[in-house]
């Protein structure tokens, strides 16, 4: 059964949905009329615009043609004009046209006319020659060869005595340039020209001595021998040893420990091990020392130690029985002093110069020439190029790359070549000389030679009517064939043979 307040609660509900429904629908319908208004609104608007575009639109179509229609009246202006200007062009060509035509013709006549003279003129010059010809008895080549030939052999003669007379002077003033270098040179050289000669001859206080350097059954002999490396002949030679060895520095070991065992008395095979020991020690001591006072004395700082003691052992080396070192040390001298006068690099040629023969140190225990031994010593130590290119030419054995390796050269022949230097008698020396010459003046071709570089080369002359260059190539053979077989020399002797014709002719 439906109570009172539950009835009241369902009529108030009713009531108020219903309220509910007819207010929303009344702001629904407000709503709906406001909208309406606006789209008739905007639909005006857009009218209102899409006429004033189309207005807009046909102005400025109408401008478009009106200058669309100017520009193609004046295009059509223009192309009358161009039209009027291309005929007056046609005009203008045709008679520029009528021109070259008849130009063209005058200058077919004339062609033809030049072509008939120069069929005239060929004609006249064979006829010409004909004359000639007959008249010389000599056709036109051989006219035009024997007149070449003349031409070219009074050329030939001007230029050949030009030549001579320039090479004369150019050689008459550098042979008085080198000459006053020389000379300066060796004044401002103060060294003794006396060589050191190292000798396998030991000197022994008396006949005593010997038997105790033998000692009991040879014992002693043999242990100084074995130790040292060299061979000790006591034969019946009075107050002598004599020490003979391959290496010079064994030889000087074996001397000096020989030296030392007589002086101490006591010699024995025991004793004889010390004090080689010792003597080894005191001769790499004098080979340091001699390296490093030559480095000094020439004035060359900052080489390796090895360096120098490779530099030192040419002390106890002889090169036809001149030392080494001292050669080496005058080089350097003379090689600076001929620098200084050429303005060349001083520095260069005297290292250059102090190792031109470092090769020789070490050449009799590696295989090789003392040139190609030396550069790979001073490469190795890292010497300056240019002291390797300075040393290595100084036997003609590789280019000369640089001015200081002719000085080097030079100051070699310099130093090698005086009599003396290689402990030769002036009367030996001037003797070998004469010899020389005379074997080399037996040949019938030659005219006259000169022996140079103290015996080692020969420049020879010869008549160039007796032979020709092949000649002169097999008689340079012939003469050292003859050298060889007749002559005593030390080391080699280079023969250069010179054949050269001269025409002279005088002015009057």
């Amino acid at each position: 059964m439906i109570t009172g307040p539950v009835l009241l609660a369902a009529i108030a509900l009713v009531v108020g949905a219903s309220g509910g429904y007819f207010f929303r629908k009344n702001i629904a319908s407000k709503q709906v009329g406001e909208a309406e208004n606006r789209a008739t609104k905007l639909v005006a608007d857009a009218k209102t615009k899409a006429q004033d575009t189309i207005l807009e639109a046909k102005t400025k179509a109408a401008e478009s043609l009106e200058k669309a229609q100017e520009e193609i009246k004046n295009q059509k202006e223009e192309v009358k004009k161009a039209g009027e200007r291309l005929v007056k062009r046609e005009e203008t060509m045709d008679a520029r046209f009528d021109e070259v035509e008849k130009a063209r013709k005058t200058l077919e006549e004339k062609a033809a006319e030049v072509r008939d003279a120069r069929v005239e003129v060929e004609s006249i010059k064979d006829e010409q020659s004909e004359r000639l010809e007959k008249i010389a008895g000599l056709t036109h080549e051989q006219a035009k060869k024997a007149l070449l030939q003349l031409a070219e052999e009074r050329s030939r003669e001007n230029l050949a005595q030009r030549m001579t007379t320039l090479q004369r002077r150019e050689q008459e003033e550098w042979e008085k340039e080198a000459v006053n270098i020389m000379t300066q040179v060796i004044q401002k050289y103060s060294r003794s020209h006396a060589a050191e000669v190292m000798t396998s001859t030991l000197t022994i206080p008396n006949e005593e001595v010997k038997g105790k350097i033998i000692g009991k059954e040879g014992r002693n002999i043999r242990a100084l021998e074995r130790a040292t490396g060299v061979e000790l002949i006591v034969d019946e030679t009075p107050e002598s040893v004599v020490i003979s060895a391959f290496d010079p520095v064994r030889r000087e070991i074996a001397k000096i420990a020989l030296e030392k065992l007589i002086e101490d008395g006591r010699i024995h095979p025991a004793k004889i091990e010390e004090i080689v020991v010792w003597a080894e020690k005191e001769i790499d001591n004098r080979i340091r020392e001699a390296g490093e006072a030559a480095a000094y004395e020439v004035g060359i700082a900052g080489l390796d130690p090895k360096l120098l003691y490779i530099l030192g052992r040419l002390r106890y080396r002889t090169s036809f029985k001149q030392n080494v070192l001292l050669h080496s040390l005058e080089v350097s001298y003379l090689a600076g002093a001929i620098a200084a006068e050429v303005g060349a690099d001083v520095k260069t040629a005297k290292m250059a110069g102090l190792f031109h023969d470092i090769g020789k140190a070490v050449d009799h225990e590696v295989q090789g020439t003392h040139v190609e031994i030396g550069i790979k010593i001073l490469e190795k130590f890292g010497i300056d190029d240019k002291v390797v290119l300075g040393m290595r030419s100084h036997h003609d054995e590789y280019p000369y790359a640089i001015p200081e390796a002719y000085i080097v050269t030079a100051a070699d022949a310099l130093s090698s070549a005086r009599p003396g230097a290689r402990k030769d008698t002036v009367e030996n020396y001037i003797k070998r000389l004469e010899e020389l010459e005379m074997a080399v003046n037996s040949f019938d071709a030659v005219e006259k030679s000169y022996a140079i570089q103290a015996g080692r080369e020969v420049r020879v002359f010869v008549n160039p009517e007796k032979t020709d260059d092949y000649g002169a190539q097999k008689l340079a053979a012939e003469i050292a064939n003859k050298v060889q077989e007749e002559l005593k020399y030390p080391g080699e002797i280079k023969i250069m043979v010179i054949r050269e014709n001269r025409a002279i002719e005088y002015a009057r």
